[in-house]
């Protein structure tokens, strides 16, 4: 089934167009990485297919659905999104976080029912932050931070979940260690995972497809297609670095 369908969608903001009658598909059970040089416009897709922001032009389809003729509360059950903010609130205990993701499915108090709170204790143990539930917020490291966030959006239980740079605070092992956990999420749990980053490495390592931004266009391709197709090696090469597609690595120039 697709999870997230580009129909001819149109992106920008201002007199900017960022990418121009893009259509492209994304399956679940897929672990898709989001490429591009900065200002290229990887936060502004996924806020549109988020429904945060609309296109210009054309449509977006979740789970066969017409994004914009989805009710905000509907919506809330379909696709989640992990931004790239900082949850730091003292004395707010990891597993409240993950709770404020039941919020689609609670009353208007949103009280927790126990069933509730078997989803938020599950979302804690597959993201291995079972033992810090009543840790406060601003006492986890950026990793332990970044996995109960992930928790969170695991909680409100949608069919897609959307990462925005979910790498950018971490050093190099827990990098690897977080995106290799997306893989397994999407994986084990059928969901459609899309994430942006600047991790050309991990994006050619652990995901099944990378989305290329090269503007106005969108290349969407299996892993290993991408990596022949040349799009990477226009993007990137400049005088200082090239892509060497033989070992999936960038070189520097000397």
């Amino acid at each position: 089934m697709t999870h997230v369908e580009l129909q001819h969608i149109t992106i920008g903001y201002g007199h900017r167009v960022l990418l121009e009658d893009v259509s492209a598909a994304i399956g679940g059970g897929r672990l898709v990485a989001l490429l591009g040089r900065n200002g290229t416009g990887k936060s502004t897709l996924l806020r549109a297919v988020a429904g945060l922001e609309a296109p210009l032009s054309g449509g977006i389809r979740l789970c066969g659905r017409l994004l914009s003729a989805t009710p905000a509360h509907e919506l809330a059950q379909v696709v989640s999104f992990v931004t790239t903010e900082k949850v730091r609130i003292a004395n707010l205990a990891s597993r409240d976080v993950v709770g404020l993701g039941r919020a689609p499915y609670t009353d208007w108090l949103g009280r927790l029912r126990p069933g509730d709170r078997a989803v938020v204790d599950r979302a804690l143990n597959l993201v291995g932050m079972g033992g810090f539930a009543d840790k406060p917020m601003d006492r986890l490291s950026d990793g332990e931070a970044q996995r109960v966030m992930i928790a969170r959006a695991l909680a409100q239980d949608t069919p897609v979940i959307l990462l925005d740079e979910p790498t950018a605070f971490l050093d190099m092992p827990n990098r690897y260690e977080l995106c290799t956990l997306l893989r397994r999420l999407a994986h084990d749990e059928g969901k459609c995972i899309f994430f942006s980053t600047h991790e050309l490495d991990i994006a050619l390592t652990l995901c099944d497809a990378v989305a290329l931004i090269d503007p106005p266009r969108l290349h969407l391709l299996p892993t290993d297609e991408m990596i022949r197709s040349g799009h990477i090696e226009r993007l990137f090469d400049n005088g200082t670095v090239a892509f060497d597609a033989s070992t999936r690595t960038v070189t520097v120039r000397r």
